[in-house]
């Protein structure tokens, strides 16, 4: 549903810019009408005020998608300053959060290569942080060792700028493919065996709370639609393949999840879980999936900060561009990796609350706003194609209705799980 109000508005986002465009050209014109005389008919036709809507009629179709416009600007467009603060606080909330989950996924998966399983019983046995890995060197130890590393060797990108990045997304995205059709089938291959663990109960309402934050991390993209949906050629048949496309992210993750529920004891699974793949003391599943999407996101994270604190016409200083910004997009998220590396509480924090952001409320607020502003300027006649099938007002403060709940739901719970501790 969120899906379709994004590309709605897309679509009037790219509406508006048009009418700008117009707008600036009958300024132009007007400007250079000016040097005639205004007894001049053809000039006094020319200067007459626009009597009808500025997108109606024609055979232009003003709501196709054919910029860019991302979720950012769109708020600069259709929301107040406040709005567009709120937005830009969001989306860096859920940034620092993604890389607090990167920074700690990849040391995890380094600690249990490093550490080992000893029993090589294909993560029967769970262990605990003080557990020695190397000697006196416990598994904290360890972790904090490779986090370091990898702070050191990947850190330094969120100094640079990270473009040209496609041949590298092409190559994460493979191997997440691989990845992802490598466990199903392993798990598939195990329980065919006979050798499955997994005996899940019917139903367990404790892991709901987090379940809201895990699914709006599975099923993100809204953030990401302008860059996904503006190269498609033809848009005609975009609403049912982004159906498609959700169908089948969806069949992965039944399969992934049905395999893994039922292949592994679920008392002993880990938070990431290609961590339960081991095999006579060995890791499947190298992190090097995981780890190139960092400096992505620290360079968003970066941009994000600087264009919400910038100023028209101004310019930053050479120290406070370089490294200040820097500095503050990578410091937090590591602090937070050194204090702690439980994987569920981060996703399910980070996924609850600015995840639910983006994800629920943002493209409500933002179909809601860019029908108000184009209300003056459109006629009836400029039908917007790309409205959402959920186009009512109803089902928009439904969304958000159903955000308010997620988020009241998982805060109440956060708060009788610290209580009952």
């Amino acid at each position: 549903m969120t899906t379709t109000l994004v590309m709605e508005a897309m679509a009037a986002a790219n509406a508006q810019l048009r009418w700008k465009r117009r707008k600036q050209e009958e300024v132009e014109d007007s400007d250079s009408s000016s040097e005639y005389s205004d007894d001049d008919p053809v000039v006094r036709g020319r200067a007459e005020p626009e009597t009808k809507p500025i997108l109606s009629g024609g055979h232009v179709d003003h709501f196709e998608i054919v910029e860019r416009v991302e979720m950012g600007q769109m708020a600069s467009m259709f929301f107040n300053k406040v709005g567009v603060n709120m937005f830009y606080i969001c989306i860096i909330v859920y940034l620092y959060g993604d890389m607090a989950i990167y920074a700690a996924a990849v040391p995890i998966s380094l600690m249990e290569v490093a550490c080992g399983n000893h029993s090589c019983s294909a993560g029967s046995v769970k262990y605990n942080d003080t557990d020695p890995c190397w000697g006196s060197v416990t598994r904290t130890d360890a972790y904090r060792v490779f986090l370091t590393v990898f702070t050191l060797l990947l850190g330094p990108f969120t100094f640079f700028s990270a473009q040209k990045t496609k041949y590298l997304q092409i190559l994460t995205s493979l191997m997440r493919w691989i990845a992802f059709t490598m466990m199903i089938v392993l798990a598939l291959l195990r329980i065919g065996k006979g050798a499955g663990e997994g005996r899940p109960p019917v139903a367990s309402l404790s892991g709901v709370p987090n379940l809201f934050g895990v699914c709006v991390y599975s099923f993100m993209c809204q953030h990401s639609l302008p860059s996904l949906v503006t190269p498609i050629s033809d848009k005609r048949r975009v609403g049912a393949l982004v159906l498609a496309d959700y169908v089948l992210i969806l069949g992965f993750y039944v399969l992934l999840s049905f395999t893994a529920i039922f292949c592994f004891d679920s008392s002993l699974l880990h938070d990431m879980y290609t961590l339960n793949f081991t095999d006579n003391c060995h890791v499947l599943f190298p992190v090097f999936t995981i780890s190139t999407n960092f400096p992505i996101i620290a360079v968003t994270l970066r941009n994000n900060w600087k264009t919400l604190f910038h100023r028209d016409g101004g310019t930053y200083p050479w120290v406070v561009d370089r490294v200040v910004f820097p500095l503050i997009t990578l410091v937090p998220p590591i602090v937070v990796a050194f204090c702690t590396h439980n994987l569920e509480s981060l996703v399910g924090i980070t996924g609850s609350y600015a995840g639910t952001g983006i994800q629920y409320v943002v493209p409500a607020c933002l179909v809601l706003c860019s029908r108000r502003h184009l209300e003056p300027v459109a006629g009836r006649g400029a039908a917007n194609k790309h409205r959402s099938p959920f186009g009512h007002a109803f089902w928009v403060w439904f969304v958000l209705l159903w955000a308010a709940s997620c988020l009241m739901f998982v805060t109440a719970n956060i708060i009788l799980t610290d209580v009952q501790k």
